[in-house]
């Protein structure tokens, strides 16, 4: 009785000791974080896109901390507004607005803009942190592929049509939420829309690049205006971004996988640091079209430097999302 026990004592300090260890390797893999917690936002307005879940709560609930007018510009209100009365319990900060932001919709993102500039003639920061990974090939209401239409396409327009008011409140920032993935991309030029192939995959990383592309040529027009733009890498954050990745949902994944992954996934508050970091850091107030992953600047993938490239989904972008017609729709 007495070794069957003694098996049992060392069977269970052996497992102990391997959550043990997971967790500090949990906390290892963290990465770096915002140090400047001195640093304030008092009185800032910022508009965080996809800010009712993931990084972007975490983002919203950190500068909510910190003073800032935040407006939370999410498609699904009912978890907005859940999201924003938790900020503001726990922040006592009354300044946390929801507004309705569809980013695959071109007329909703005109309606939050229009709206927006009438309740504010300011803007400080506006954080590009709403996105899809890797969902089955659907289509914004404009005809867009999903991915490229949310993480870049809806995001240029939002951009572009709040340009105005940022100019008039610089020394304002853009912060730009990509990924390591515009390493794997490549923009098809003779198929951007995924309409003779579709990769999941591919057209995810095709949209990170293009983030990557849009803040360089973006940093280059804004060059002398007071207006920085800067993009970054979050990390591998464990977020509902990662719903449609079947590795991730089986029940096979649960047991066999999830416990093995776990421990080299960033939380969200972690994967907000390097967007506190773009957004508030005082020593980055003139540094614009650069890249940021765990606090610090990291270089682009090759085909991010392309300029002839930028300019060429430049003026694509402005093509369908109407910014310069004033229409909206593929061609």
């Amino acid at each position: 009785m007495s070794i069957f026990r003694n098996k049992i004592i060392l069977a269970t300090s052996a497992i102990g000791t391997l959550i043990g260890g997971t967790v500090l390797l949990k906390d290892y893999m963290q990465g770096s974080s915002f140090q400047k917690s001195n640093v304030r936002a008092d009185g800032k307005v910022v508009i965080i896109t996809g800010a009712n879940t993931g990084i972007g709560k975490e983002t919203a609930h950190s500068l909510a901390r910190r003073g800032a007018h935040v407006y939370m510009a999410c498609r699904d209100m009912t978890k907005c507004e859940e999201a924003r009365k938790e900020i503001v319990l726990d922040t006592r900060n009354p300044q946390v607005y929801c507004r309705e932001c569809d980013l695959a919709s071109m007329q909703s993102i005109r309606q939050f803009a229009k709206q927006f500039k009438a309740e504010q003639p300011r803007l400080d920061i506006l954080i590009n942190n709403a996105g899809v990974m890797r969902c089955p090939r659907t289509l914004t209401k404009e005809g867009i592929e999903m991915q490229l239409g949310v993480n870049h396409m809806g995001h240029f327009l939002l951009t572009n049509l709040l340009l105005d008011t940022l100019k008039l409140s610089a020394p304002s920032r853009i912060v730009v939420v990509s990924s390591l993935a515009h390493a794997r991309g490549q923009i098809a030029v003779d198929d951007l829309n995924s309409a003779k192939s579709y990769d999941e995959a591919k057209a995810y990383e095709q949209s990170k690049l293009a983030n990557v592309l849009f803040t360089r040529e973006l940093a280059r027009q804004l060059e002398g205006t007071g207006v920085t733009v800067n993009a970054l890498h979050p990390g591998i954050v464990d977020t509902e971004l990662m719903r449609h990745m079947g590795i991730f949902n089986s029940w096979f994944s649960g047991i066999f996988v999830k416990p093995f992954v776990w421990p080299f996934l960033k939380s969200p508050l972690y994967g907000a640091q390097t967007t506190l970091y773009a957004a508030l850091d005082p020593d980055l107030e003139k540094v614009s079209g650069q890249y940021f992953s765990d606090c610090a600047p990291k270089d682009v993938a090759e085909q991010a430097k392309d300029e002839r490239l930028a300019k060429w989904l430049w003026a694509v972008s402005e093509k369908w999302t109407g910014t310069l017609t004033g229409t909206a729709a593929v061609s």
